[in-house]
């Protein structure tokens, strides 16, 4: 079934008698094999990344701070799991953050509608080539290894985002480093056209639309969209 979003709500979406998501329909890559694939390609694919890792670690740390910290994010279930993350901005990020909305009311209705800012002032520049590169988003392989994350699946939402997401698919789900919102609006939809892309993946969840998605997000990284 394929949803269409209208701006406001959700055309065709499909929920139980009890107004929850169904659990996911059966299939051998749905029910085992998508994690058994995501685990071996991490393995075999660490002896290229896990050096990379530390060279970009290495370049960060060169402002004298911490290059890895970690961040509490939703998982599958609702379960708040901890992500690693490389650093991309200055380290006192939370308190500039503050004083910037506080004095920009035209950020202010961004990071509320976005939760993101296009040109954020806590960006350092490295950090800001590793968003738009997307090899920030390296370390979470950690996490796909040890089961909190999938390589495909919706975008890992922060703890205190909970209250501005409407949908429930997001639940049924391990976040992914790469997904359909991902690859389909990169950084600049409000949560409800998240909500929407979900939706769609969970429903559409195969191994031919994952291997889509990675195909995509090999365009996106060329592209240099994120931030």
């Amino acid at each position: 079934m394929s949803l269409q979003y209208t701006g406001q709500t959700f055309r065709g979406a499909a929920v139980g008698t009890n107004g929850q998501w169904p659990w996911p329909r059966g299939g051998a890559y749905r029910s085992g094999m998508k994690r058994v694939l995501e685990v071996a390609f991490v393995m075999l694919t660490s002896i290229i990344t896990l050096p990379l890792i530390l060279i970009l670690a290495g370049l960060v740390a060169l402002d004298g701070h911490a290059p890895i910290y970690w961040q509490r994010r939703v998982g599958k279930g609702g379960r708040v799991y901890n992500m690693m993350k490389i650093r991309t901005m200055v380290p006192n990020a939370h308190e500039q953050l503050a004083a910037y909305l506080d004095a920009n009311p035209a950020a202010c209705a961004e990071w509320n509608a976005t939760q993101k800012l296009k040109h954020d002032p806590r960006i350092t520049p490295m950090g800001r080539f590793l968003r738009k590169s997307s090899l920030d988003e390296l370390t979470q392989l950690w996490n796909v290894l040890i089961g909190d994350m999938s390589l495909v699946g919706p975008r890992p939402m922060l703890v205190e985002q909970q209250e501005l997401y409407s949908g429930t698919a997001y639940y049924a789900l391990r976040p992914g480093i790469t997904g359909l919102w991902q690859v389909s609006e990169r950084n600049e939809a409000v949560f409800a056209v998240r909500v929407f892309h979900d939706t769609e993946y969970y429903h559409h969840l195969s191994l031919l639309n994952d291997i889509k998605i990675i195909g995509r997000t090999f365009g996106v990284v060329l592209r240099g969209t994120g931030y």
